[in-house]
């Protein structure tokens, strides 16, 4: 298997990609729901850590620093800079934000690496539905030093237009900000994944294609 199709078995075995109907936030009826919160392991994170490095490895992407938008993003970055090192020998620094700048001790909103004017940094988060935390997370950078970002990693592309607009999050994120947004996995793979029978689903095949038909981008 493939790194993309060994990425959605192990989501489907976390529970985090799941088959069924759901509610989303948005009010939209999906054949499919991810809920990143199943990540809950030492031995889960390390793997997942791997895969953010592999779509590093294969998109080509260089990077000084990998950023973790708190919270959710922080044990992500920290991950993949461990699985950079230990599985292709590149070294990087992480850093992340604080919800509250700290008015004591070192002070500052950024812990870890240091960020300077030209650092490559790399973004790290788990999925994006509005690109909100790069919106929130982007002009903090910028305040600390005129940084780099060369892309910003999630783990599946849903592919969907947004509710006020006929473009992804994604697509929205790099006409906003000219960051290019990789995904380690599509809903497109994932799709194709039922239908080659690395993961059960094909009851939902239907759904999701019509799913797709109507929301995809």
């Amino acid at each position: 298997m493939t790194y993309k199709e060994e990425f959605i078995k192990f989501m489907t075995e976390c529970g985090v990609l799941k088959f069924g109907e759901f509610t989303l936030k948005s009010g939209r009826k999906a054949p499919y729901f991810i809920n990143t919160g199943n990540y809950k392991t030492g031995k889960q994170l390390c793997r997942l850590g791997e895969y953010y490095a592999a779509c590093m490895q294969e998109h080509g992407l260089k990077a000084n620093v990998l950023f973790g938008p708190a919270y959710k993003g922080i044990p992500l970055a920290a991950a993949a800079s461990i699985a950079l090192w230990k599985n292709h020998g590149v070294e990087v620094g992480y850093a992340y934000d604080r919800k509250e700048v700290k008015d004591h001790g070192e002070g500052g909103m950024i812990v870890g690496s240091e960020l300077k004017d030209s650092t490559k940094v790399v973004l790290i988060e788990d999925v994006m539905t509005s690109g909100k935390a790069l919106r929130e997370v982007y002009p903090k950078l910028k305040s600390v030093a005129d940084v780099d970002v060369t892309g910003m990693i999630i783990t599946v592309d849903r592919q969907e237009k947004g509710l006020q607009s006929d473009k992804s999050a994604v697509q929205e994120v790099k006409t906003e900000f000219g960051v290019d947004v990789y995904s380690i996995v599509t809903v497109s793979d994932i799709i194709a994944a039922i239908e080659s029978g690395v993961v059960d689903g094909k009851a939902y095949l239907p759904q999701m294609l019509e799913y797709r038909a109507q929301y995809g981008v």
